[in-house]
């Protein structure tokens, strides 16, 4: 495909940008002073020149310059005499060239940036041509779409690759990034530094959803993971639309249901807010004043920047990449996915069966992806079998499922947990050896404990990097798919009529 676009370009006489005088520059630039080095070494890689000679020559630089050595003319034509490279770089007279067309007082950065931007604009170039050819090619193993994923991929891969910013920063400026995160938390209601869950006991313990963290929601099945993961979805998402002084770049919530369909979402949500069962919904079975509740719900809720992305097996780069458009073109503040076990991994971890290496592959993934977004983001996670093999069904870190290095990788580990789940499916028998007055007795202590924990769901903060530890009782009533506060709840739907 290169040979063809070079083709091309040179039968239409197309300038690849470069700019050649400013290689030879830099280059000799640090032949004279290997401190200049340290001005783009950071940013500024061999491939990036035009002139795979000056690439070489540089590369080499960089090598002798780390290992505490000198580059300068004479050093570098011993190491290319002894590689054997000497004639292909030019000679040593090349050398020796270099550093008489420059000079100690040029501006290295800025000349690193010009040939930086060199690079950028001739991947661009080979870009366009490989979506010109492939756009030609009728393929039937993949379609336009997939071209444009493709396409968009490899963009991402270049601006993500020449990105120059970050680097260490000075302890005050830390400092004064931490102050003002503290008065955020001080003048805001609820007193948390991050976003609510809408979820006052569960702000309370973790402060709100914090940008750049990593959060692992994980659960048996029935335990309601996917419930409370979408409830606070729609809770952070009505907050920030609703917060006036929010930036509008960071509104918007991304919720990848890997497993359930975008519509089985909105039914949930919409019976969660309507309190009308889902079952109802889907077969019909509603009286006319529960569809009149539901169709001013629609109108109530539909302007909520909730985005549901249901396509199937996803890969994290993926996942990258359409939350980086989502909130360039709409603004994203959470980003949530359900669940990390239906994540695909990369092409090489999956080649060597090892599925807990690719688990932790894709847990290091999400957490560069808060970090790089700045958002929080929460990754459902199933828990192993031998929970059930325990008498006590409480979770525990070792139960994350491949976990690898989901808890270490994790600024918090959370577990929903309902008692009431176990307790209704652990109805004492009588036993051959008991009177029925003490099976009674047995009966109605396990009756009552039931329904002291009928509505409640527990959510268990195991890992905090930033705060304790501990559990949260919240109201949960199944047949709404509903997590709410236990105190303040409100269950009634006047606010739909």
């Amino acid at each position: 495909m290169a040979n063809e676009q070079e083709k091309d370009i040179a039968e239409k006489k197309i300038e690849l940008p470069q700019n050649i005088d400013a290689e030879q520059a830099l280059i000799g630039a640090i032949l004279i002073n290997n401190k200049t080095f340290e001005k783009t070494s950071e940013f500024l890689k061999d491939h990036h020149f035009a002139d795979s000679i000056h690439g070489k020559i540089y590369a080499v630089c960089g090598k002798l310059i780390n290992r505490g050595h000198v580059a300068d003319p004479i050093t570098l034509k011993d190491y290319f005499t002894q590689s054997g490279e000497l004639e292909e770089i030019g000679g040593h007279k090349y050398l020796f060239e270099l550093t008489e067309k420059s000079s100690p007082a040029i501006n290295a950065e800025y000349y690193g940036q010009i040939i930086q931007d060199k690079y950028v604009r001739r991947q661009l170039i080979s870009i366009g041509y490989d979506v010109v050819n492939d756009a030609c090619i009728d393929d039937l193993e993949s379609n336009a779409f997939d071209q444009i994923e493709k396409a968009e991929k490899t963009l991402f891969e270049i601006a993500n690759e020449n990105e120059t910013t970050g680097g260490p920063q000075d302890f005050a400026t830390a400092l004064t990034s931490s102050l003002q995160n503290i008065e955020h938390a001080y003048q805001k209601d609820g007193n948390i530094s991050g976003v609510s869950t809408g979820l006052i006991g569960l702000d309370s313990k973790l402060g709100g959803l914090n940008k750049s963290d990593l959060l692992i929601l994980a659960g048996r099945p029935a335990m309601g993971k996917t419930a409370l993961a979408t409830n606070i979805a729609f809770n952070v998402a009505d907050i920030l639309a609703r917060d006036e002084d929010a930036n509008p770049k960071d509104k918007g919530v991304a919720f990848f249901s890997l497993e359930m369909s975008a519509d089985q979402l909105a039914t949930r949500i919409l019976s969660t807010q309507t309190q009308i069962g889902s079952h109802k919904m889907r077969t019909g079975n509603l009286e006319a004043t529960e569809f009149t509740r539901l169709a001013a719900a629609v109108r109530e809720l539909e302007t909520i920047p909730l985005y549901i992305d249901d396509t199937p097996g996803l890969t994290v780069a993926a996942i990258r990449t359409r939350c980086r458009r989502l909130k360039r073109n709409k603004g994203l503040g959470c980003v949530i996915i359900d669940y990390i076990q239906l994540i695909e991994g990369s092409g090489s971890k999956r080649s060597d069966g090892n599925r807990v290496q690719e688990v932790s592959e894709i847990s290091r993934g999400l957490k560069m992806l808060a970090k790089e977004l700045n958002v929080p983001v929460i990754a459902l996670s199933q828990l192993s079998r031998s929970v059930e093999a325990r008498e006590d069904k409480r979770p525990m870190l070792s139960d994350l499922r491949e976990s690898g290095s989901i808890e270490q990788d994790a600024d918090i580990v959370m577990f929903v947990y309902r008692e009431s789940y176990y307790l209704k499916n652990a109805e004492p028998q009588p036993r051959a050896s008991e009177t029925p007055e003490k099976y009674q007795m047995r009966l109605e202590e396990w009756e009552k404990r039931w329904r002291e924990k009928e509505f409640v769901g527990e959510v268990i903060i195991e890992k905090q990097r930033h705060g304790p530890t501990g559990s949260v009782e919240l109201y949960f009533n199944g047949e709404f798919t509903q997590f709410d506060n236990l105190q303040t709840a409100d269950h009634t739907p006047e606010q739909f009529g």
